[in-house]
This record gives C-alpha cells, sequence and structure tokens, in this order.
C-alpha cells in the first residue's frame, strides 16, 4: 500500500487515465475528485465489499441449486 500526504488542489495519477484531486480537506473528513473514463467502475469500500459478499453468496446458494438438480436425476 502507498500512503501519500497530498494538500487541496494537488493530484495524484493512477496509470495513464485516472487522477485523484484532494479537493477538501475539513476535520476527519477529505473530499476527492475522481476522473476516470466511462468504463472505469469506481466505488466507495463499503459498497464494494457489499457487491463482493452478495456475489459469494449468490454462488453458493448456485451451487446447492445445482447439487439440488443432481439429487432430482436418481
Amino acid at each position: 500500500m502507498l500512503v501519500l500526504t497530498r494538500k487541496p488542489g494537488e493530484k495524484i495519477f493512477i496509470g495513464d487515465n485516472v487522477s485523484l484531486t484532494v479537493v477538501e480537506v475539513k476535520g476527519d473528513s477529505v473530499r476527492i475528485a475522481v476522473d476516470a473514463p466511462r468504463d472505469v467502475k469506481i466505488y466507495r469500500g463499503e459498497i464494494y465489499e457489499a457487491i463482493i459478499a452478495e456475489n459469494k453468496a449468490a454462488a453458493i446458494a448456485g451451487d446447492m441449486k445445482q447439487l439440488d438438480g443432481l439429487k432430482k436425476l436418481k
């Protein structure tokens, strides 16, 4: 993990097509602007973790349905 210190208005570049700009620092909060192509998916951390958890739960449920289908073939 790379940890950087930036002031408002300063940027961080990720690859050739993504940039982060510190917009504002207020108390314990930092506002960040993300500039990226439309095809790059950007999620807040808690949203991304929820998506991953839902995908895992759906995959497990799908596996169970396939097993139930196998039982019926006997």
